[in-house]
């Protein structure tokens, strides 16, 4: 009977790191390390056992690592240039994005009946906390590389984001004033995730909403609210 549950809790186990070796691309040291990357405070509330922790550390090592390729990109672009380009690459809209496209919300252990968190960006924060995962298992050096073979070539058109405008409120707020538009960008709601404040901003045209945005910072939501609106708008 011991046997059996033994083995039963190993195939588990080597089930749980081939849907990861799938996914990401990399094979787990320590699963657990992943297993606690993948868990939402929903449904694990201590912080020894959900992803905030990894979440925190995961970003710190991101920023790095994309800071260290546009370095080396760019050698002749300037701090504000490079400054901007990170923001644009790491945002909180952009970094869920690229989660949902990498598979994470398989993956992810997360209250799928709280419908509070249908619209928030709990798999770029998943993704932010697998780095620090793979960060804490592999190294550094072997997280850089994951980092930019899974996540900045194939997800990061830098070509394309080095065209895009990041201030879009600015842009939008333009648009609106040129062609006699009332636009304003309105605070709906704050509140606590984990152990961060997430704001929620609306987009507001003649009115009527145009699109939301949330982020850790007000200018954050605002920007990603912006980027909505332009896009629907087709500007």
């Amino acid at each position: 009977m011991q046997f059996l549950k033994h083995l039963l809790k190993k195939k588990g186990e080597t089930s749980f790191e081939n849907q990861i070796k799938n996914v990401l691309g990399i094979k787990p040291s320590n699963s657990l390390l992943y297993r606690t990357a993948l868990s939402h405070r929903s449904v694990k509330e201590t912080a020894d056992e959900n992803n905030e922790r990894l979440e925190y550390l995961g970003d710190a090592v991101l920023s790095a690592i994309v800071a260290d390729y546009l370095f080396k990109r760019y050698p002749y672009k300037g701090e504000g240039f490079l400054t901007e380009m990170r923001s644009k690459m790491v945002n909180r809209q952009q970094l869920n994005d690229i989660a949902l496209k990498m598979g994470l919300k398989k993956l992810t252990f997360y209250n799928k009946f709280d419908n509070s968190l249908k619209g928030s960006q709990i798999f770029g924060n998943t993704l932010e906390a697998l780095v620090g995962a793979v960060y804490l298992d592999k190294g550094y050096v072997k997280t850089s590389n994951w980092v930019l073979k899974q996540i900045v070539i194939p997800h990061m058109f830098v070509d394309d984001l080095e065209l895009i405008d990041i201030n879009l409120k600015n842009k939008l707020i333009g648009w609106a004033n040129k062609n006699g538009k009332i636009l304003a960008f309105d605070l709906v709601q704050e509140k606590m995730e984990g152990s961060r404040r997430l704001f929620t901003i609306n987009a507001v045209l003649d009115g009527e909403m145009l699109s939301q945005g949330k982020g850790y910072n007000k200018k954050d939501a605002s920007q990603v609210a912006a980027q909505l609106a332009v896009e629907k708008l087709g500007l």
